[in-house]
C-alpha cells in the first residue's frame, strides 16, 4: 500500500480536507441564530441565504462529486450521448425562474420546510403527504451513496485502499452536519466550487496542449469509438429523440429532489431564486468543459478497468502530484457538500412528514430538530453500508429508479401552485400508477433509462421517467374528472 501512495498528492489532499473539516464545525457559529434547535435554522439556515450563498449552495449540491466523475466517464464510454447533461441543465433554469419563486413564497407564508408540508397544506391529505415524503427519502439515499462512490474513486487514486479512509471521511461529514446543519455545506460550498472551477479550467487549458490540440482530441476520440463499433462524437439521427427526452425528463426531476428544494427553501426571497436561475448556467458551461475530459481520456491513450477512473487517471498521467492531489481534494470535497444537503433534505422530510405527522404530533420545535439530526445520521449510515456491502452497480441502478420515482411527485407539488381543481385522491392515484408503471418498465428493460415504443414500422425510444409522468398525469386527470362529476370541486383548495 505504501508503495502506491503519491505523497505530494496525499499531502495536498489532506490539507484541503482538514481545511473544510474545520470550516464545517466553525459553520455552527457563522450567522449564528439564537438556537439551532429549530428546523428552520438547522435544516434551512434561517431562510436567509442571499444570492451568492444560494448560488454556491445550489451549484455545490446540484453539480456533485459523482457528476465530476460520471459525466466524463459516460462521454468516454458512449461519446456525444453523454452530453445530455448539458441541455438538461439549461432547460431546468427557465423552470426554476418561473416556478420556484412561487413555491418559495408558499413555503415562506405558511412556514413549510419540505415538499410534504406544501402538499399537505394544499390538499389536506396525509396519504399524499406521506407518498411525497417517502418518495423523497427513498430517492435521496442512493444519491448520497453515489457521492460516496465519487469520494471513494478520488481516495483510491491517491493510493489509499480499503474501507478505513472512506469511513473516516464519512464520520467527518456526519459529525459536522449534525453540529452545524445547512450552514456547514453552505460555507464549504464556497471552497468546493472555487476548487472545481480551478481544476476544470486548468485541465481544459493545459491537457489539449499536451495532446496536440482539440482537433487531435476529437480525432482520437472518434477513432476510438469507430474501433469499438459503438458511440461517436456526434449523435446519430436515431439518438436525437431519446437524447431530448432524457434531457427534458432529467430537467423536470432535478428540482423535485429534497436537496435541491432545500436550497430553494433556504433562499432569502423569490428574487434571490430568479437571480440564481440567471447565474447558475455558469455551472453548465463548466459541466460542458468537464465532459470534454472524457474525450481527452481517449486522446491520452488511457486504459482503465472502470470508466469512473478516467478523470483520476487523466490527472495522474498529465499533471504533477501536487496538482493531482488538489484535483482529488476538489472531487472529495465535492461529495461532502451535496451529501450533507441530501441528508438534511431527507431528514427534514422524515421529521416533519413522518415523525410529526404519525408518531408524535405534539413534538416541540427542539424535538423536531433533534429527530432531523438523528435521521440525517441514519440516512448517511445507510448510504455508507450500501457502498461497503452491496455491489456498486446496485447503487447506480437505484439512482436510476430514484430519478424516475422523484419525477412522479411533480404533479402533487407543482400543480397546486397554479390550479385549485385537483383532488388529493386523483393525484395520489396518479402518483401510485406512475410510480408502479415506471418501475415495472425500468425493471423489464434491465434498469436502462430508455424504453422502446413501436408504432407500426416506427420504433422510438423515450426516457422511462417521462413516460411514467405522462401516465401519472393522465390517471390524475381521469380520476379527478370522475370525482368532480360525483362531487363538485370546493371553491378553494384546502389550506389556501
Amino acid at each position: 500500500m505504501t508503495a502506491d501512495l503519491d505523497i505530494p498528492a496525499l499531502s495536498v489532499f489532506v490539507f484541503f480536507f482538514l481545511l473544510v473539516t474545520v470550516m464545517g464545525f466553525v459553520a455552527a457559529r457563522w450567522r449564528r441564530p439564537e438556537t439551532l434547535a429549530h428546523l428552520d435554522e438547522w435544516g434551512l439556515g434561517g431562510r436567509k441565504f442571499g444570492t451568492w450563498i444560494t448560488w454556491f449552495l445550489i451549484g455545490g449540491d446540484f453539480y456533485t462529486a459523482y457528476t465530476v466523475i460520471a459525466v466524463p466517464a459516460l462521454v468516454y464510454a458512449v461519446g456525444a450521448y453523454g452530453f445530455f447533461a448539458l441541455p438538461y441543465t439549461i432547460i431546468v433554469y427557465p423552470f426554476v425562474f418561473a416556478v420556484m419563486p412561487v413555491l418559495w413564497q408558499a413555503a415562506k407564508d405558511k412556514g413549510y420546510v419540505t415538499a410534504g408540508d406544501v402538499v399537505y397544506g394544499t390538499y389536506g391529505s396525509r396519504a399524499l403527504e406521506l407518498a411525497v415524503a417517502l418518495t423523497g427519502v427513498i430517492a435521496t439515499m442512493p444519491y448520497i451513496a453515489l457521492q460516496l462512490i465519487g469520494m471513494e474513486v478520488a481516495i483510491k487514486a491517491l493510493g489509499l485502499h480499503g474501507e478505513v479512509p472512506l469511513i473516516a471521511a464519512f464520520l467527518v461529514l456526519a459529525f459536522y452536519t449534525y453540529s452545524s446543519g445547512l450552514r456547514a455545506p453552505a460555507l464549504i460550498a464556497f471552497v468546493k466550487d472555487i476548487m472545481i472551477y480551478i481544476v476544470v479550467l486548468v485541465a481544459v487549458a493545459i491537457v489539449p496542449s499536451k495532446l496536440g490540440g482539440y482537433g487531435a482530441v476529437f480525432d482520437a476520440a472518434d477513432a476510438a469509438f469507430k474501433a469499438k463499433g459503438s458511440g461517436g462524437t456526434l449523435l446519430s439521427p436515431a439518438q436525437v429523440l431519446p437524447y431530448a427526452s432524457l434531457a427534458l425528463g432529467s430537467a423536470l426531476a432535478a428540482f423535485m429532489y429534497p436537496h435541491t428544494l432545500t436550497g430553494i427553501f433556504a433562499s432569502s426571497g423569490g428574487n434571490t431564486i430568479r437571480k440564481n436561475a440567471v447565474l447558475l448556467p455558469a455551472y453548465t458551461l463548466l459541466l460542458g468543459l468537464l465532459a470534454m475530459l472524457g474525450y481527452m481520456g481517449h486522446a491520452a491513450g488511457l486504459k482503465v478497468t472502470s470508466n469512473n477512473d478516467v478523470v483520476p487517471a487523466l490527472f495522474k498521467t498529465l499533471f504533477p502530484g501536487w496538482f493531482a492531489g488538489f484535483a482529488f481534494a476538489a472531487i472529495a470535497i465535492g461529495a461532502l457538500v451535496p451529501a450533507a444537503v441530501m441528508s438534511i433534505g431527507a431528514a427534514n422530510l422524515f421529521s416533519r412528514n413522518v415523525w410529526k405527522a404519525y408518531v408524535n404530533p405534539n413534538v416541540t420545535s427542539a424535538g423536531e430538530a433533534q429527530v432531523a439530526k438523528i435521521t440525517s445520521m441514519l440516512v448517511k449510515i445507510g448510504a455508507l453500508v450500501a457502498i461497503l456491502v452491496l455491489p456498486t452497480q446496485f447503487a447506480l441502478d437505484l439512482q436510476l429508479l430514484g430519478g424516475l420515482w422523484i419525477l412522479q411527485t411533480m404533479p402533487a407539488l407543482i400543480f397546486g401552485l397554479y390550479v385549485s381543481w385537483f383532488r388529493a385522491p386523483a393525484l395520489l392515484a396518479g402518483w401510485a400508477v406512475g410510480f408502479a408503471t415506471g418501475s415495472l418498465i425500468a425493471w423489464s428493460d434491465g434498469l436502462k433509462p430508455l424504453h422502446a415504443l413501436t408504432f407500426g414500422d416506427t420504433k422510438v425510444s423515450l426516457y422511462t421517467g417521462l413516460l411514467a409522468l405522462a401516465v401519472n398525469i393522465v390517471v390524475a386527470l381521469v380520476v379527478n374528472a370522475g370525482l368532480t362529476l360525483a362531487r363538485p370541486t370546493p371553491a378553494a383548495a384546502i389550506g389556501r
